[in-house]
Order: C-alpha cells, then structure tokens, then sequence
C-alpha cells in the first residue's frame, strides 16, 4: 500500500517549499542581472504566492451520530493519544467547524453566536469582525485543555420555537425532522453558528484545512456552507453508518448539497462508518465480509458512485489501534485504505493542477526574460555592424556615423507620444471591461434576483428570474471575453507598426481566455437550483434566508469575477511591460552607440577594444540565457511529492 495521505501531504508540503525556495533564488538571480520588468515581478510574485499558500480542504460531511468527529480524531489527531475532537454518543458537532493554521494569529478557538443568524450579514462579513467571536485560548501542548475547549463546538441552548424558526431549526413543511419542545416548549438549537480553530498542527501549518459539517438542518439552514466552503473543497468524505446504509435523511443531503453536476467521483468518498458494529462471534469472518460488500455496493447504487469510492471503516477501533499500535486491529478497520484514497484522490489531483499551473506560469516567465534578452542581443548585433564598418574609416565618416546615431536618438524620442496615446486607448479599454467585472456591476445583476427573493410569500416565479440573471452573468463574462480580444487585435496592429517603424520586437502575449469563468458560473448556478425547490419554499418565504443565501451567492460570484479581473490585469502588464522594457534597453543602446563612437574618435585603439568588448557581452548573454533555461527546467522538473522524498530537498543556484 502506497504513503498514507498524511505521510503525502507532508512530502507535499515539502515540495512546496523547495519550489518556493527555488522560485526566490530565481528571482533574486534576475534582479541581479535586469532582467525583472513589472511584468515578470508579478508573475514571480503569483507564482509563489500560489505555492506558499496552496490549500488543500477535506470537508467531513455526515448526518447526525455517524461518527464523523471520531473519524477525525482518527485520520489527523491520533498523535495525541487521545480523543481531540468531541466524539460522544449524540449530537456532537453543532455548527460548522474549521481547523486551520493561520501564523499570524495565536492558538484558539473562535466561535461565533448563533444570533448573528438573524442578521443579513454572511459568514464572510462576520470573519472581518472578531470582535463578534468569542475566543478561547488553546495551549496546544496540553491535549486536555485542547479537548475540553473543542467539546464547546457542542454547546446548544433551548428556545422557543418561533425563534428556532427564524434560526433556520424548526420547519413547520417537515414536522418529523423538527426537534423535540420540552415540557415547557423550547427546543434544542446549536448555541453557535461556525467555529474558526487555529492551532499548529503539522498539517494544517501546511496548508490542510479540515471542515467538520454538522448534519441536514444545519447544513441547509446555512447557504453559504453550502455555496461557498463544500463546494470549494477538494476532496468531500461523506458518512454512512455501516449498519443503517443510506437512510432518507442521509440521502437528502448527498442528493441536496454534495451530488453537484460535473464533480469529479474521486472528490467524493462514501464512508460506510462503525463496520465494528457488525463484529460477532456468531458469524464467521466471510459472512461478515459478504454483508459488508452487500452494504457497499447498496450505498454505491443508492448515491451513484462508483463501488471503488465506498469504503468500510471503523473510526473507533482505527483510532484506538493507532494509539496502542495494534497493527492488525489497524488493518481490519479499515482505515489505512480511506488514508490511501484520500492521498490517491486529493492530494495526486490537486499535484497535478499545481504542477500544471507551475509549469504554464515558469514558461511565460522564461518567454517574457528571453524577450528582454533577445533584445540586448539585437542591439549588440547592430553595433557591431556599425563598428565593423568603420575599420579603415577617417574622421569624418566617424563623424557622420554619430550625427546619424543621434538624429536616430531624436526620431526614437519622438515617438514616446505614439507610444503613450497607444497606453491611454489600451488602459481606456481595460478600465471597462474592469467596470463591468467590477463589484457594483455584479450587485447591478444580481438586484432582481435578490428582489424576487425577499418578495413575501411564496417565490413561485423565482426559478425564472435566476435563470435570467445568470444568463446575464454569463454574457457579462462574454463580453469582457470580447473586449479583451478586441485590445488584442488593437494591440496587436499597433506592435506591428512600432516594430516596423522603430525597430521594435513586440510582440502581444497571447489573448487572456475567460472560458474557465463561464464555466464556474454555470456551475454555481447548476449547484444551488435545488434552493429554489418546493422542498425549500417555505425557508425561501423567510426573509433572513433569502438574504443570507443572495449574500452567499454575491461572495462566491466575486470570487470568480475578481479571478477574471486579476487575469486580464496581469495580462495587460505582460504587454506593457514590453514597451517598457524595449523602450529602456533602446535608450541605453544608444547611450552606448554614442560612448563608443565617442572612444574611437579620442583613441585609435579604441575600435579595436569596443569590438572586443561587444564580442565578451555577446558570449555573456549567451551563458545569461542558457543559464535562464536551467533555471526554469529546474522549477518545473523539480519531483513531486509522489517521488521520492530525499529528491525534494531544494539545490542552492548560483549567480
């Protein structure tokens, strides 16, 4: 059996920050030899940003007594010896918790009230106020103190029902999944609505978060749970109980909130959960294995997922055979094959996007470096040839040479005003395509709907006006996909002219490609139609609910609408940064043209020795740029995690 994904994701982690460190070496190695214009500054600067900060989410998403928080303690926390995350009998997990490592913060435990529910405000504006959250203090050497702060994740208080109904907790459409009232008729709700956990665990320092769900009427009642953080996990482990199969509220929320048109199977693991419950002295082991294949492959048809993504677990047995080290009561829970497909199905896709990314973004860094040295070589090719034809020459044809190289100089000034009207049209032009990608448009597209959805009453005509406004979204999209071809072409035109005019090399990268936003927006549209469902009606009648999920969908919308304006902004440096770049080695060129007619007229050996020194520079930026094809090779060769861990120790890069 292949690594376990906790073993992965450290020889992932580490990979990163060989890259990251290469990544820095090559940037320090192009400052040191200019050749670091705006352009390849940005791209070095997301480059690594995009490694550093790579994370990888795991959301745990279950009903209700499945075992979920066990199977936590068991993947990621059994290095304590000892439970971390509370996994007694009932409801444990009340609201959605997070655990992550944020440096910049200290250890705790941040919960935020569950009141906050009754105002529109999302979870995302409520991040941005800490002062709302109450904070615990974690002191991560102590596993009991850890323990005993994690089991407030748990805490519920009892109210009346009016106010569970406006919390999202008490629906009068779906009497049988409503909590008990007590004898004075208050019910149960969760006392928080999310919780943030900061502690440094060696995952989690490396970019793992962890999303512990709580089950069906808190993940619905939660729009942006269900709009923003499930959907954008990589990998989803959804639980079963291995003696109850698929029961109809299980059912509800894979069909509901995780069986999202376009998903990828290998993101979704079926966990068919306490396998030990079915242990018994009065059945031999291969009747116990044929009723939990009959299991598997029941919850595989009833969800739709391939047999291979159902797999039998004992959380319970896992977690105490990792702590005492029973190696066969490890391999009979089942657990060591859900940590290889976790390491198989998440980490060895999200390497392969990473690496992919890596890779397109070294070669447009080595294409727009390699421009700039292209350039030097040009000047120093036509400088040797003017050289070269002064061998024998008198005064005055030296003379002549420089008067030409200055009226050249002047004629090359001259044309900063067509230079600087083609910026103001380009920059013109982008500022609004950046309008209507910006986010007062997107709340422009997004008020009928919002409207629609806070009428009173049943929304009955709902369905039509979200159709219509993501198709508006869409042609939002299209047209910046447009506009951004339309520069292109203009720019295009343009570098022709300048290049033939001027002498310029420039050369527009390629036309920015929006196709993949489309494509987000159409599937956040296709993943959140069932909130417009009859089962959903009377939720969407309450005002507060339609408010939290418009802010939900307006949050995860901006996202893919600022990832299209970071695209199209950084594809405009690309081509700016040419003429910047152009404009300034032209400028040295002639300053040097001039210094070395200049040196032959006061000295005859002067010729000789400029000849010379262009040949030395000539050799220099031909080792410049084998040295920049190196180093590039060596980013994007450099081994993944799958390979072997002591290959991944990053090389020291010579100036």
């Amino acid at each position: 059996m292949g690594p376990s994904f906790n073993e992965q994701f450290d020889q992932h982690g580490a990979w990163r920050r060989a890259f990251a460190l290469q990544l820095k070496h090559l940037a320090d190695w192009m400052g040191s030899h200019d050749l670091m214009d705006a352009a390849v500054q940005e791209r070095l600067q997301r480059l690594e940003e995009q490694v550093r900060t790579d994370k990888v989410m795991v959301a745990f998403v279950a009903e209700f007594s499945r075992g979920k928080s066990e199977l936590i303690n068991a993947v990621f926390f059994a290095g304590y010896g000892r439970r971390i995350m509370p996994a007694s009998a009932g409801r444990t997990t009340m609201c959605p918790t997070e655990l992550g490592y944020d440096p910049a913060g200290a250890p705790s435990l941040r919960l935020l009230p569950i009141d906050t529910r009754l105002q529109p405000q999302g979870l995302a504006d409520w991040r941005l106020r800490p002062d709302q959250w109450e904070e615990v203090a974690l002191d991560v050497k102590d596993a009991e103190q850890l323990a005993r702060s994690f089991e407030k994740v748990s805490e519920v208080r009892r109210v009346p029902v009016e106010e569970a109904r406006a919390l999202g907790f008490w629906s009068d459409d779906e009497p049988a999944d409503n909590p008990l009232p007590d004898a004075e008729g208050r019910v149960e709700v969760p006392r928080w609505r999310h919780a943030l956990i900061n502690i440094p665990h060696p995952l989690l320092k490396q970019g793992l978060v962890i999303l512990d769900t709580p089950g069906l009427n808190a993940v619905g009642a939660e729009p942006e749970l269900t709009i923003n953080l499930i959907p954008q996990a990589h990998a989803v482990v959804f639980i079963l109980g291995a003696d109850t199969g698929v029961t109809r509220s299980d059912l509800a929320i894979w069909r509901e909130h995780l069986a999202a048109p376009g998903q990828s199977s290998d993101a979704r693991l079926v966990v068919l959960n306490k396998i030990d419950t079915l242990w018994d002295t009065l059945s031999t082991s291969d009747q116990l294995s044929t009723q939990l294949q009959r299991q598997c492959r029941g919850s595989a048809d009833m969800l739709g997922v391939p047999l291979t993504q159902v797999l039998p677990v004992s959380a319970q047995k896992g977690l105490i055979a990792k702590i005492q080290g029973d190696g066969g009561l490890l391999a009979a829970s089942g657990l060591p094959q859900l940590e290889a497909a976790l390491a198989e199905g998440i980490m060895g896709r999200r390497q392969a996007i990473l690496r992919s990314a890596v890779a397109a973004g070294v070669v447009q860094l080595q294409a727009e470096a390699t421009r700039t040295i292209n350039i030097r070589q040009r000047d120093l090719d036509d400088q040797m040839l003017e050289l070269r034809s002064l061998r024998g020459k008198n005064a005055s044809v030296i003379d002549s040479m420089r008067s030409r190289i200055e009226q050249e100089q002047h004629d090359f000034e001259s044309s900063a005003a067509r230079i600087q009207a083609v910026r103001a049209v380009h920059l013109r032009l982008l500022r609004e395509v950046f309008q209507q990608l910006g986010s007062r448009s997107l709340r422009s597209e997004l008020t009928p709907l919002a409207e629609a959805l806070q009428a009173r009453g049943l929304k009955l005509g709902v369905r039509k006006t979200y159709a219509e406004t993501f198709g508006r979204l869409r042609a939002l999209m299209d047209n910046a996909q447009r506009a951004g071809t339309e520069i292109h072409e203009m720019l295009g035109g343009t570098f022709r002219q300048l290049n033939a005019e001027f002498g310029f090399s420039l050369q527009p990268p390629a036309p920015v490609q929006l196709a993949a936003s489309v494509q987000s927006i159409t599937q956040i549209e296709e993943r959140h139609l069932q909130y417009l469902g009859m089962g959903n009606a009377l939720r969407l009648a309450q005002p507060e609910f339609a408010q939290r999920l418009v802010r939900a969908l307006g949050m995860r919308l901006r996202t893919v609408f600022e990832s299209a304006a970071n695209d199209l902004e950084l594809w405009s440096k690309s081509a700016t940064a040419q003429l910047d770049a152009q404009l300034r080695e032209r400028k040295r060129s002639f300053a040097r043209r001039i210094e070395a007619v200049d040196r032959i007229q006061q000295a005859a050996s002067g010729l000789v020795e400029r000849i010379a020194e262009i040949e030395h520079a000539e050799r220099a930026l031909a080792e410049l740029e084998g040295r920049l094809r190196d180093l590039t090779r060596q980013l994007v060769a450099l081994p993944m995690a799958d390979d072997d861990a002591s290959d991944t120790a990053p090389q020291a890069l010579s100036a």
